[in-house]
């Protein structure tokens, strides 16, 4: 297999989840890197031949086939390999873990990129696709800070968001919170459950992607 990776939140969600599964970079996958910063995977014919859209990442499988979102290709490789669990054993615990999944990603993840792209990211992303006004940029990054504070409390006192383990959910909060502070975002006032959250899981053997050079 082929992971074609870069900066960015979703390339790295999709690197820890197959560390977490112990596959091996070099060994189990070759990790192809695109510089998104210069607009790399947006210039390359070859590329935009296996995602049109050029996002990162993209999973080519052994026989051309192309796995584009984050999501879907976690999912994949859940069913290809999987031990150790992330997703659930049974249908209510998949659908547990998904729901969680989803909430964040709709209620944190959209307006926490649309955000960053208005604002900080404005210089990168405005001459690539449209993006929303400054000030309405400022207003949807306080909307996924107030989201934030939803799920500290919903957080509370523990470490995971789904069945008492360590899940794709887990993993989709962390790799956005890590994601920014990376470009300088702070997390909001009054996640104190948030920072003990993310400062336990990395000590995760998978969180060294963070700290790793591309």
């Amino acid at each position: 297999m082929k992971l074609y990776s870069s900066l960015g939140p979703n390339p790295r969600l999709v690197r820890m989840f197959m560390v977490e599964k112990g596959l091996a970079e070099g060994k189990d996958f070759e990790r192809v890197h695109y510089d998104i910063i210069t607009g790399e995977n947006r210039q390359d014919d070859g590329y935009l031949a296996k995602n049109p859209l050029g996002t990162i990442p993209t999973l080519e499988l052994d026989d051309g086939t192309c796995l584009t979102e984050s999501w879907p290709i976690c999912e994949y490789v859940e069913e290809m390999h999987p031990t150790p669990n992330l997703f659930g054993e049974t249908p209510v615990e998949r659908a547990t873990v998904r729901k969680w999944a989803r909430l964040f990603d709709q209620e944190v993840v959209v307006p926490m990129t649309m955000g960053f792209r208005a604002g900080a990211g404005r210089p990168m992303f405005e001459p690539r696709m449209s993006v929303v006004s400054p000030e309405a940029g400022a207003e949807l990054s306080a909307m996924a800070d107030e989201k934030w504070r939803w799920f500290d409390r919903a957080l509370g006192d523990g470490d995971h968001y789904a069945l008492g383990r360590f899940t794709f959910a887990d993993l989709i909060v962390f790799c956005f919170a890590n994601f920014g502070f990376t470009v300088g975002w702070k997390l909001p006032e009054g996640t104190d459950n948030l920072a003990r959250f993310i400062d336990t899981h990395n000590r995760r053997e998978s969180a060294g992607i963070w700290q790793q050079a591309e």
